[in-house]
């Protein structure tokens, strides 16, 4: 994986279960101790950002999680204070490799390196279309089935790179392939992948119905 020559900065981490994609929001409610001290110290700072990882193994309460050395900038975008608990609305914006994890007193931190952005050129403008197409249409079939947190029809971004990556947050697959996903060198790599992994899903669950429909049901 190719990065760009960055300086290493110092940012404030917040270990998920979930990924966070470029371009992607991100609703938290934040009660736990240290992550209100984590929001109380980026709320001071003029970008008003902190870096979100998967957790690899552990618990989101109660620290000693083990961590995905591979994550995105957040950037808050609403705060709203309540009795006992923050709650917050960031988006995604630049991906970043952890360099080194510092002390998690008082809130997780990490020395951390900028990722290259993706460029889309003009060769992967029909290879994108495609791949959007793939992902609404196995959300439109998987919707008459299970309740998905995203339509099939719901609005991307104009900004093809920024799209890319909403396609990756949309798709019905796991947080360990968008983990993956979130890794990759290349638009073209990335969007190849992506439908790869869609397809895959697509056939994994359909594979499931068809299994639990029995021989009889299928006339």
């Amino acid at each position: 994986m190719s990065t760009v020559a960055q300086a290493i900065r110092e940012l404030a981490m917040f270990p998920l279960g979930s990924v966070l994609l470029p371009g992607m929001p991100l609703p938290l409610r934040v009660f736990e101790p240290r992550y209100v001290a984590l929001l109380s110290s980026v709320l001071g700072e003029p970008d008003r950002a902190f870096g979100v990882v998967l957790i690899e193994r552990g618990s989101e309460v109660g620290g000693g999680d083990a961590r995905f050395g591979v994550g995105t900038v957040a950037g808050i975008e609403t705060v709203e204070i309540g009795e006992g608990s923050i709650q917050l609305v960031a988006r995604g914006t630049t991906r970043v490799e952890v360099v080194e994890w510092l002390e998690d007193d008082p809130f997780p931190r990490a020395r951390v390196r900028e990722l290259a952005p993706l460029v889309i050129g003009p060769a992967d403008l029909d290879a994108l279309d495609d791949a959007e197409r793939a992902v609404r249409e196995t959300l439109t079939l998987l919707s008459e089935f299970v309740e998905l947190r995203w339509p099939a029809d719901v609005a991307l971004s104009e900004d093809p790179t920024e799209r890319l990556w909403q396609l990756v947050g949309i798709a019905p697959i796991g947080p360990l392939d968008q983990q993956s996903l979130l890794r990759s060198s290349t638009a073209g790599e990335l969007i190849t992948r992506l439908v790869e992994e869609t397809r895959a899903a697509r056939e994994s669950i359909t594979a499931g119905w068809t299994h639990d429909l029995g021989d009889e049901d299928l006339g």
